[in-house]
């Protein structure tokens, strides 16, 4: 594996590390290609910021911090710079074109929660039976492909349903159809093998190579030390496999565009 777009840095507060010694990782373990995603900025209606994202004020640093690397390590490795990022409508417009301004390159969907977080909200990795709930997370990745602007879908599998497996099947069939019909690529999250979460979940990916859908690779790191993780990239590869999936290897960056 010698790529990986989904990199985080202590900027996000819920990682540690400078984005020089995830590069320096990354190369010593044959990383040619790589990218920072770190959480989009997100200003919410009553003011706030999320605990979780980089800070609006650093968006602009964080883009430029990535950018001068680039250029300092041009020679060893090819670096980019963009966000994961939620697909809320109320706020999409805006953080697509923020993201612009800042200086972003690309984007990863992250779906963590069906509405913008709050004090109530809750992350869809919790677990919930609600048809509805699943319903509703599905929609929102099919409706973010549709926009064209996201490089691919991180952790797709993230959400922890615990209701009927025939409903599960239903809905994840109609996104990852979607996939395949938008050319989105999905990512099999190595956070989530390391860390034995909810996902990779092998009956969403029994459906993705039931339907073809295009399968990429995401570190997710967030520490400099698992810049590179060639344990879970054997784990992953065993996956693709087991059920048949459409790897495609290094995913072909989309660029920004104004909404």
């Amino acid at each position: 594996m010698d790529y990986n777009f989904h990199t985080h840095t202590l900027r996000c507060h819920h990682a540690t590390g400078k984005a020089e010694e995830y590069i320096l990782c990354a190369i010593d373990g044959g990383i040619k290609y790589m990218g920072f995603s770190d959480h989009i900025p997100l200003m919410h209606d009553d003011g706030k910021q999320s605990w979780y994202r980089v800070p609006i004020e650093e968006g602009k640093e964080y883009c430029d911090e990535i950018k001068l690397l680039a250029k300092e390590y041009q020679s060893k490795i090819e670096l980019h710079v963009g966000f994961e990022a939620e697909y809320f409508t109320q706020y999409f417009d805006k953080m697509v074109n923020d993201a612009i301004d800042f200086g972003a390159e690309y984007l990863i969907l992250g779906q963590h929660f069906l509405c913008p977080p709050n004090h109530d909200s809750k992350i869809v990795s919790c677990g919930t039976d609600s048809d509805k709930e699943l319903k509703d997370y599905v929609n929102l990745v099919i409706a973010a492909m549709s926009e064209g602007v996201f490089t691919y879908v991180a952790h797709p599998d993230i959400f922890n349903f615990l209701g009927d497996e025939n409903t599960y099947k239903r809905e994840m069939t109609r996104l990852c159809k979607a996939s395949q019909m938008y050319k989105v690529p999905l990512e099999i999250n190595f956070l989530g093998i390391r860390d034995n979460r909810n996902y990779p979940n092998g009956k969403f990916w029994q459906i993705a190579g039931e339907c073809g859908s295009p399968v990429t690779f995401g570190i997710d790191a967030h520490s400099p030390d698992i810049a590179f993780d060639g344990q879970s990239h054997f784990y992953a590869m065993q996956m693709v496999e087991k059920y048949k999936l459409n790897y495609i290897g290094k995913p072909d960056l989309v660029p920004l565009k104004r909404m």
